[in-house]
């Protein structure tokens, strides 16, 4: 992010004369020149903290100067430290230093030339952001119990930071000549974040996730008949997927809870044509998976559920594209006591048929939906659909829905008939907070049962409807209607260029410099 001070240099401005001439038929001569004893301060100036640590200066050349005097200070204004001076040509400018990560300067230019005083000083402060010399993390260097970080060859460092845990271990000689350290002790499937410091300054910031320690579950290859090792898997088997292609295109019978997970996050497995039954009270969990539905039997939902009493169902890390139906159908009288969606994108998931998340005479008691973005899905038909059958089924209970960092784009979007809230459960309360809905024509929703008890922060693009339909946010709530500058939406690149929608959090966080 660019840290921007612009008009806050401290300088002596000269007060503009007007000079009179009295009306006569003799006329002064114009005055074309003004000679000073000393050069003009500079003005017209601006200062950039760009990547992190270095600052780019410009400011409007001053007339008759040959050189410009920069000096930094380590402090506030005071210059009571100065620990760079760097002499610069006008033809130089703008000009770009690299400093000290994560440190107060201030800093101040003055003109010089030959034969004239000097002029007087322009000043202001800044504050460099944290450094991160660390370099992309490698898959092989990542185990379930331990990683190896690397930077620069013969870097300054002192120490190495990991949490959770809070462990500070230093860095050694070696490890400081080499540029890199390996990280032992790690708890499997764990996110870490490493800083790595030099003394109080950090230098680099690093998060990963540990690896599935495959001890405890069982290793399928992209040549195992998947469908029948999870049709005869036994309650609470994990299934670690090697990198590659399951080809399934079939019903697969769910029974019992289970989970299936990328054995490798950064290079996941690809299940093709696959639609899972849920029976019995399973619980599911599906975790760095890509979830293909070429091919599924009757272009069916990704998953559907029979009629009963059903634990958790938790999808993470994971992508999910090519279903024609939908991708969680619920037409019975199903109870799910939890529904966790998180961190997964989604794209081209038609809803032929059928809506997106559709339940029908059935509800989950929580529904938490947060850290996804949706392109592409939906076109023409609901998004959020939870039927009054559900509380017909099951009257007692009450359905918590939130909703938060999410990316819409092109989801529900036809037309102002399709809705995103399509909820007509007789006791329920949704949170809709910083997402992000872009490029829709649809609505929220136009059902007086929907209840939504917080909507704040969000931000519609190209979403006019989002604001005039039945249910819509309030100004009040801090809503706004920027361009995100998407990276590149087409392909699927919604990295947002926007600094306020960044500065604010708002959408999904993956795409959030």
């Amino acid at each position: 992010m660019k840290k921007i001070y612009k008009n806050t240099w401290v300088a002596i401005v000269l007060p503009m004369m007007a000079l009179f001439a009295a009306c006569s038929d003799d006329i002064d001569p114009v005055v074309e020149s003004l000679d000073f004893s000393r050069l003009m301060t500079p003005v017209g100036t601006e200062i950039r903290v760009v990547n992190r640590n270095s600052v780019r200066l410009n400011w409007t050349p001053v007339r008759g100067a040959e050189e410009y005097t920069v000096e930094f200070s380590e402090d506030s204004l005071l210059f009571g430290a100065i620990v760079r001076t760097e002499i610069v040509t006008a033809e130089r400018l703008p000009v770009t230093f690299v400093m000290s990560g994560e440190t107060q300067y201030s800093v101040r230019v003055k003109a010089t030339a030959a034969g004239i005083t000097d002029s007087k000083w322009a000043m202001t402060a800044f504050k460099t952001d944290a450094e991160n010399i660390f370099q992309p993390i490698n898959l092989s260097d990542i185990e379930a119990t331990q990683v190896t970080v690397r930077w620069p060859a013969g870097s300054e460092a002192t120490d190495l930071v990991v949490n959770p845990g809070n462990i500070t271990r230093p860095v050694t000689a070696g490890e400081k000549e080499e540029g890199q350290a390996t990280i032992t002790g790690l708890a499997s499937e764990t996110t870490y974040t490493v800083v790595l410091k030099n003394g109080t300054k950090t230098r680099g910031t690093l998060s990963f996730t540990t690896l599935l320690d495959l001890g405890g579950a069982v290793q399928v290859n992209p040549d195992d008949d998947l469908e029948a090792i999870l049709e005869g898997a036994s309650a609470g088997d994990v299934f670690a997927l090697m990198p590659g292609t399951y080809v399934v295109n079939a019903e697969v019978a769910v029974a019992q809870s289970i989970a299936i997970r990328g054995a490798r996050p950064a290079d996941k497995p690809v299940v093709t044509g696959a639609v899972f039954r849920m029976s019995g009270t399973a619980g599911l969990q599906i975790k760095d998976v890509v979830i293909d539905g070429t091919g599924a039997p009757n272009e069916n939902q990704m998953i559907i559920y029979d009629a009963g009493t059903f634990e958790e169902l938790r999808i993470e890390d994971s992508e999910i594209t090519n279903y024609v139906k939908g991708s969680l159908y619920v037409n019975a009288a199903t109870y799910i006591e939890s529904l966790v969606i998180t961190r997964c994108i989604y794209s081209t998931v038609q809803c032929v048929g059928g809506d997106f998340i559709d339940f029908r005479n059935g509800l989950a008691r929580t529904l938490l939906f947060t850290g996804n973005t949706v392109y592409n899905c939906a076109v023409d038909r609901d998004f959020f659909r939870m039927d009054a059958g559900g509380s017909t089924n099951f009257p007692s209970v009450k359905s918590i829905i939130t909703i938060t960092n999410n990316t819409f784009y092109n989801a529900s979007s036809g037309s102002a008939s399709r809705r995103l809230l399509y909820v007509r459960l007789t006791d329920h309360e949704i949170t809709f907070s910083k997402n992000i809905v872009a490029n829709s024509q649809g609505i929220y929703s136009n059902q007086a049962a929907t209840t939504v008890v917080e909507m704040r922060n969000n931000n519609y693009f190209n979403a006019p409807n989002y604001l005039t339909s039945t249910v819509k946010d309030d100004p009040a709530n801090g809503y706004t209607t920027l361009d995100p500058g998407f990276a590149n939406a087409a392909g699927g690149n919604f990295t947002v260029s926007n600094e306020t929608l960044i500065e604010e959090g708002i959408g999904d966080p993956r795409w959030l410099p």
